[in-house]
C-alpha cells in the first residue's frame, strides 16, 4: 500500500468513526450478558458501544505465518455476517477502525489464554500464541453471530468491554468412532468445524474395530481391501486413504484441533483378523462381522508376525500424525488371558515409544507395566478405579454415565444405547471431573473427552443430534472453572445457541430442559 493511499484510508476511517460516535446504535447484548459458551473467566463491561461500520481493516502484530490464513478466514466471516469488506492492513500502525490480532509472548503462561477488548473504534484480540489468538477470535465470532441472529436488521453494533480468558483443562476432547459406521472426509471436517466453535482442541479417531478397518496401511493393504468393506448392519463401509487422513489432520490443525489416532488392540480386531489369516492363532481368517457385540476377538499374541503387524501400523500412522499421542485401545479384550494381554501390551507400548509417541489407552492398560507418561482414559462405572491407578499416571475422564454421547437422552430417544443409563442435558453438564472418582489426585486429571460410539449412528445428522447440544456443555466443563459454572445460567445461555446451530444447518436435539429462544 502506498503512503498516499494509506493516508486516504485512515482519514476516511477517522471520519467514519467520528460520524458513528455521534449517535452509536445500541448493542443487542451487554458484554457480560452475552450468551457465550464456554463462559469466559472474566468479563468487564463498559459503557462503550462499537458501531460495526467503524471497522474497516484487520491488522496483525507478531511473527507467526499462521496469522495470515486465520486473518483471511476472518475477513470472509466478517463480510458474510456484516456485509462489510475489510482491508488486510499488514503493515498498518494505526489501530483506529481496525481489528488487531496480536501475539504477545509475555501475555500469559497459558498458550490458549487470550484477551478480547472491544472499544468504541477498534477491537483487539491478544494471545501468548497464535492458538490463544484463535480462541479469542472464536469468542468474537460467536458474539457477532449470536448478536446477528438475535437482532436481525437491528444488529448494528457490538458491546464494549474486555474479556480475559483461559482454559481450566489443557485437554478438551471429542472422540468419533468411524469403525462401527464409516463417515466421509467431508463429514469429519464438518464435525471439526463445529467443535472449533466451542474451543474443543482434541479429536480422538477410533479407526479400527471388529466391524471395520478405516485407515490405509500400505504395508498391509488387505486391511482396507477386505476389512474396510463393511460396517454394522452390513453396509458398504469405507476407509480413509493416507492422503485422506493427512487432509483431515491438516484441516483439524488449522483449527487448532489435534487428531489422536486409535488402533484398538489386541481385542476389537476382527476386521484385521478377517483380512490376514496369519494374525490368528489357527492361521484361518475369520468372517467379517457386522453385529455390535464386543469382547470376542484377539490378535495371536504368541506370533512374531503380530508384532511386525503392530509395528508397521503404528509406524505408518505415526508418520502422518504430528500430535503427541498414539491410542492403542486395550479395552474389552475378554478372550485374551491377562498374562498374554500384559505381555502383548509390554511390547506394544515399547513400539509406541519407539516412534516417539506418548502411549494412550483405555484404563484396562493398568494391568500391564505401563510407562509413567502413559495417558489412561477412564470410562468405566466402577467406583474403585482410583485404588488400582498408579498415582503418577495421567487420567483423561470419559465417564460413560456423564459424557458418552451415544447414550440416549431419555427412554424415547430413537438413536443410541442405554447400558450406562440415560444422559439428559443437565446430567451431562452438572458434574465435575475432579470429584467423580473417589480418592483420585486432582492433578492427575488432564482433561475430559466425549466419545461418540456409532453402533446406531449412520450419517452426519445422526452424529449431530446425539452430539448437540450435549458436547457444548462438555466443552464448557473443560474450559470454564467449576466455581463459575451453574446449570441455570448455562441453560439460559444455551437457549440462544439453537438458532446458531439452525443457521449452520445442524440437526440438534431440542431438549425440553431448555427454553429455546
Amino acid at each position: 500500500m502506498s503512503n498516499f493511499i494509506k493516508k486516504i484510508f485512515f482519514v476516511s476511517s477517522f471520519i467514519l468513526v467520528t460520524m458513528s460516535a455521534c449517535n452509536p446504535p445500541e448493542p443487542i447484548y451487554v458484554l457480560d450478558e452475552a450468551p457465550l459458551i464456554p463462559l469466559p473467566s472474566s468479563v468487564v463491561t463498559s459503557d462503550v458501544v462499537m458501531p460495526l461500520d467503524v471497522i474497516r481493516s484487520v491488522r496483525t502484530i507478531g511473527a507467526d505465518e499462521r496469522l495470515n490464513p486465520i486473518t483471511q478466514n476472518f475477513i470472509s466471516f466478517w463480510k458474510k455476517h456484516t456485509q462489510q469488506e475489510l482491508l488486510y492492513a499488514v503493515d498498518a500502525t494505526d489501530s483506529n477502525g481496525a481489528i488487531t490480532f496480536e501475539i504477545d509472548k509475555g501475555f500469559s503462561s497459558d498458550q490458549e489464554a487470550y484477551k478480547l477488548v472491544i472499544a468504541s473504534n477498534e477491537i483487539t484480540v491478544k494471545g501468548k500464541s497464535i492458538e490463544g489468538v484463535f480462541r479469542g477470535l472464536k469468542t468474537l465470532e460467536q458474539l457477532v453471530v449470536l448478536s446477528k441472529l438475535q437482532g436481525g436488521s437491528q444488529f448494528l453494533s457490538l458491546p464494549g468491554g474486555e474479556i480475559t480468558d483461559q482454559p481450566t483443562y489443557g485437554y478438551r476432547g471429542a472422540m468419533l468412532d468411524v469403525a462401527r459406521h464409516f463417515f466421509s472426509v467431508a463429514d469429519v471436517k464438518r464435525y471439526i468445524d463445529l467443535l472449533s466453535i466451542y474451543k474443543i482442541n482434541f479429536l480422538h479417531f477410533h479407526l479400527s474395530d471388529d466391524q471395520g478397518w478405516r485407515i490405509e496401511i500400505k504395508s498391509w493393504p488387505r486391511l482396507t481391501e477386505i476389512g474396510g468393506q463393511t460396517q454394522v448392519g452390513g453396509g458398504e463401509g469405507g476407509f480413509y486413504t493416507q492422503e485422506d487422513f493427512k487432509e483431515i489432520v491438516k484441516y483439524a490443525a488449522d483449527r487448532f484441533i489435534t487428531i489422536i489416532p486409535e488402533i484398538d488392540l489386541p481385542g476389537h480386531t476382527n476386521a484385521a483378523l478377517a483380512s490376514y489369516a496369519e494374525l490368528n492363532c489357527n492361521d484361518k481368517a475369520t468372517e467379517l462381522y457386522t453385529g455390535i457385540e464386543v469382547g470376542f476377538s484377539t490378535l495371536c499374541v504368541d506370533k512374531e508376525v503380530t508384532y511386525a503387524f503392530v509395528d508397521d501400523v503404528i509406524r505408518e500412522i505415526s508418520e502422518m500424525s504430528p500430535g503427541p499421542y498414539f491410542h492403542i485401545g486395550g479395552d474389552e479384550s475378554h478372550v485374551t488371558p491377562e498374562k498374554d494381554f500384559n505381555r502383548f501390551m509390554d511390547r506394544t507400548l515399547a513400539i509406541v515409544k519407539k516412534y516417539n509417541k506418548i502411549p494412550m489407552g483405555w484404563y484396562e492398560l493398568i494391568t500391564a507395566k505401563i510407562p509413567e507418561e502413559t495417558l489412561l482414559q477412564y470410562w468405566a462405572k466402577t467406583e474403585d478405579f482410583s485404588k488400582v491407578i498408579p498415582k503418577k499416571s495421567k487420567i483423561l475422564m470419559s465417564a460413560a454415565s456423564y459424557n458418552y454421547l451415544d447414550m440416549k437422552y431419555d427412554s424415547i430417544t430413537p438413536l443410541g444405547l442405554s447400558w450406562a443409563g440415560y444422559l439428559p442435558l443437565k446430567k451431562a453438564y452438572d458434574w465435575d471431573p475432579k470429584n467423580l472418582v473417589p480418592n483420585l489426585v486432582p492433578d492427575q486429571i488432564i482433561g475430559l473427552e466425549a466419545p461418540l460410539w456409532t453402533e446406531t449412528i449412520e450419517d452426519f445428522d445422526d452424529i449431530a443430534v446425539m452430539a448437540f447440544p450435549r458436547i457444548i456443555g462438555h466443552a464448557e466443563i473443560g474450559w470454564t472453572n467449576a466455581s463459575l459454572r451453574k446449570w441455570e445460567d448455562y441453560a439460559h445461555r444455551l437457549s440462544f445457541h439453537g438458532r446458531l446451530l439452525e443457521a449452520l444447518e445442524v440437526k440438534y436435539h431440542p431438549a425440553t430442559e431448555i427454553d429455546w429462544k
